[in-house]
């Protein structure tokens, strides 16, 4: 990396775009609501690397697992989160996701006992628990024949396992109500990272901004509820708790505002990407009979019939395979960028400060270089051998480097121990003629819901 600042006149950008995006988008030839479109494009165009602006913003996106560490790993000290990420804090603050530097690896420092093994441990018995409940609900529909909206259902699973584990509190009877209130963030932040000045923006009565100023109300409700209930209540045991107990060197702690924005962040980020995990796991099992078997008969072998526990985990293997197999194809966080602060480097270009760097899971995951038949689903990839045979950052669904998702091994839990105990009774079917579509907002949606049936799976 360069520590000398270039002009542009200086520079050496890939090739790639020869107009400015906008003009592009003026002119239709791209849609801005199609991402996947465009950087499938860019992809297919230019390889491994293409330029192209916005306004006078250069960007750059890179398709190649080496070029991602080289961004992520080798030069990851002159890189920021980069703008559309960067917007985030209009709903979650200075959380983990989105603050930088000193305060980000401070607040890293303090979270991160929380999510120790033995602590996760701890947060099992509620993980199936409630997947108990949701297994047993199902009853019903499947003797009338009832279809469910799987995507639904496990946004609402996932947001009660969230709300025990993170604040010890049954949040089932606010469940609709604040998943509403997240699908309406959800629904508004590509217009939220598209509008010029969206921060200052968010005060004026536009008919889109004022339905996000009450989501994000309603959800400060409830954080803001649970953290003065645990200022009485002290320590319960949950993240919330020992967030509150976690001191700074100097002996501080967080402040509400700062507990909020961690919070927060936690609350979205470990229900929405679990739940999109689940959803796609259970579409492309449905639609892959002999991937379904095997799964149903690891699960027999080492259940033998009962709930599963957290020291199954390691057991299951396959239905984690499976899982990480779903998640290669539609990785819940599809897409993320880089800001570089300095000029630097990449495969030969030379790209002065403030270019910023997307790379996207879903086209290095589908890219079949590293993944032969990429549209396949095959749990098998996932074995140790295999695994061990690709580039690092061929698979890269929680993200890498310094900003890795410290809530990865809590991830891993909760998805094989929600699936495990789900599918002890139920297989599910897609309903016929439902149309599945991927819709990239912040996470890899389903763009029409997940419309299945339910049939016992013994």
């Amino acid at each position: 990396m360069g520590t000398q600042q270039i002009s542009l006149a200086e520079s050496l950008f890939p090739p790639g775009l020869p107009r400015n995006l906008a003009w592009y988008f003026l002119s239709r030839q791209f849609r801005p609501g199609d991402p996947i479109g465009f950087f499938q494009y860019l992809a297919e165009t230019y390889g491994d690397i293409a330029h192209y602006k916005i306004g006078r913003e250069h960007i750059v996106f890179i398709n190649h697992p080496e070029l991602i560490r080289e961004v992520l790993i080798n030069q990851h000290q002159n890189f920021t989160k980069e703008r559309t990420q960067q917007r985030m804090k209009i709903l979650i603050g200075e959380g983990l996701i989105t603050s930088e530097g000193k305060y980000h690896l401070k607040q890293r420092h303090l979270a991160q006992p929380a999510f120790h093994r033995q602590r996760i441990a701890g947060y099992a018995e509620a993980m199936v628990e409630f997947s108990l409940r949701t297994r047993d609900s199902w009853q019903r529909a499947a003797e009338s024949g009832e279809a469910i909206d799987v995507a639904l259902e496990m946004m609402h699973l996932a947001l009660s396992i969230v709300g025990k584990t993170l604040f010890n509190s049954d949040v089932e009877s606010e469940v609709k109500e604040i998943a509403s209130e997240v699908n309406a963030i959800m629904s508004l932040y590509n217009f939220l990272v598209t509008l010029p000045h969206a921060e200052k923006m968010l005060q004026y009565p536009i008919p889109g901004l004022r339905r996000f100023r009450r989501a994000r109300a309603r959800l400060d409700e409830t954080v803001y509820r649970m953290i003065k209930e645990h200022h009485k209540a002290g320590d319960q045991g949950d993240l919330l708790s020992m967030l509150m107990a976690a001191r700074y060197e100097d002996g501080g702690a967080m402040s509400d505002l700062q507990l909020r924005d961690e919070v927060m962040t936690i609350f979205l980020a470990g229900y929405e990407t679990t739940a999109n995990a689940l959803t796609w796991t259970w579409y492309l099992l449905s639609q892959n009979p002999a991937a379904e078997t095997k799964l149903h008969q690891e699960l027999a072998f080492v259940l033998e019939g009962r709930a599963p526990r957290f020291e199954d985990v390691p057991r299951l293997r396959y239905t984690e395979m499976c899982i990480a197999e779903a998640m290669r194809l539609f990785p819940p966080a599809w897409a993320m960028g880089r800001r570089a602060s300095e000029t630097f480097e990449l495969d030969g270009y030379r790209l002065p400060a403030r270019t910023s760097v997307f790379m996207s899971q879903y086209f290095v995951h589908r890219d079949e270089r590293w993944w032969p038949d990429p549209l396949r689903f095959d749990p098998e990839r996932f074995t140790a051998e295999r695994k061990a045979a690709r580039p690092r950052f061929a698979y890269f669904p929680f993200g890498g480097g310094t900003r890795q998702c410290i809530g990865e091994s809590f991830a891993w839990t909760e998805l094989v121990l929600v699936m495990a105990t789900l599918a002890q009774k139920w297989k599910l079917r897609l309903v016929d003629g439902h149309r599945v579509e991927p819709q990239p907002l912040i996470t890899m949606r389903p763009r029409h819901g997940m419309r299945m049936r339910l049939v016992p799976s013994r």
